[in-house]
């Protein structure tokens, strides 16, 4: 996979300002903003490199106000990173094709995996199959 590297500038001019400051500056959207993602078939995709993150068969209502998944595509297709900002420690997730901030996993999710991915709705992009 090859990296995907741009200025800040060259970012801002692809986001809306709001996924700039998440993917880009690691903020964090409110909770329970309506992104009109589709409640069909079809996968979630990293706003800014369109790499393939999530099936729409791993998303599940975890009634935290972000779009929670329990588990990813590939493996290959995240990174994960230590994160003890806002004085908390997390495990920050991370696209690994152009290192967009997409939120962070705990181990507090449903089966198969025990993991729930809370993500920022403004990082991803639905596709539908």
């Amino acid at each position: 996979m090859e990296k995907i590297v741009k200025s800040e500038d060259e970012w801002r001019i692809k986001l809306s300002e709001l996924a700039f400051r998440v993917t880009r500056k690691a903020e964090t959207e409110k909770p329970f903003i309506d992104h009109g993602f589709s409640k069909g078939q079809g996968r979630f995709t990293c706003v800014c490199c369109n790499q393939e993150l999530f099936k729409s068969d791993t998303k599940f209502n975890s009634g935290s106000g972000w779009p929670s998944f329990y588990d990813v595509m590939d493996p290959n297709s995240v990174t994960m990173s230590h994160d003890t900002s806002h004085s908390m420690s997390r495990t920050e997730v991370s696209c690994s094709r152009c290192d967009a901030h997409l939120g962070h996993v705990f181990n507090d999710g449903p089966a198969p995996t025990g993991l729930r991915y809370c993500i920022n709705g403004v990082s991803l992009k639905f596709v539908p199959n």
